[in-house]
């Protein structure tokens, strides 16, 4: 279900269980038609999440933005129906390249059997989508360089960091919606200095939103936030 949060944003949650990469998705919600923020890490996961909207008795999204371009946050929006997607732009040849792979569950064994460090992002790929029949990566429809304003005035901001290099936050009702842009970057890209990047984390923590929220962890107030940086 979905969790009201603060103002107009509302929270999928994500699923604790690490193996099964599913991050939390945000419903920033208005009349004009709401702001979905990640797509959901599969088209099954879209449409639980699109129940839980309906539930709610929210409107319906008319945008969907990626925070970025990894395919938890991406591989749901085929299932999205009549959504502007929106994204930093340079998720666009990295989106391109990857909507001609030829996605499947072989394709996925063979992969992991060229790079075993891409097993536990393949493995839960392979449990996150089981029938491909329909499936694709949908590419943005807009994109921008450093800032953008929704029509409904939620506003969008390009960060980068070693994650991934479209990472982009958004802001409404004193909300920041992270994404994974403060992680290191993917485990088959992750040497063993990479860390958190902290000097990411202190530049926004410095903005005093009321809420921080990254898409693999429980919702932070600012006060907890700081705490935990040290």
């Amino acid at each position: 279900m979905l969790e009201h949060l603060n103002g107009r944003v509302w929270l999928f949650p994500h699923d604790p269980d690490p193996d099964a990469i599913r991050p939390s998705v945000a419903v920033i919600a208005d009349d004009r038609g709401s702001v979905l923020i990640d797509a959901g890490n599969s088209p099954e996961h879209a449409r639980e999440i699109q129940a839980a909207i309906a539930a709610a008795g929210l409107p319906a999204p008319r945008w969907l933005v990626y925070t970025h371009h990894h395919w938890d946050h991406t591989w749901g929006a085929c299932a999205w129906p009549d959504v502007t997607v929106v994204a930093h732009s340079s998720a666009v040849p990295i989106l391109t390249a990857e909507a001609e792979r030829p996605w499947s569950h072989r394709y996925l064994h063979d992969q992991v059997k060229a790079n075993p460090k891409l097993g536990p992002s393949f493995r839960a790929r392979a449990l996150a989508v089981a029938d491909w029949t329909g499936f694709r990566v949908v590419v943005p429809d807009q994109t921008f360089d450093d800032t953008l304003t929704l029509p409904t005035g939620v506003v969008l901001r390009h960060v980068g960091g070693n994650h991934a290099p479209d990472s982009l936050v958004a802001v409404d009702s004193g909300v920041i919606l992270l994404g994974d842009s403060f992680y290191p970057p993917p485990f088959h890209l992750r040497s063993p200095e990479d860390t958190l990047d902290h000097a990411l984390v202190r530049r926004l923590l410095s903005e005093g939103h009321d809420w921080y929220v990254d898409a693999h962890s429980p919702p932070r107030l600012r006060s907890a936030a700081l705490a935990e940086s040290g």
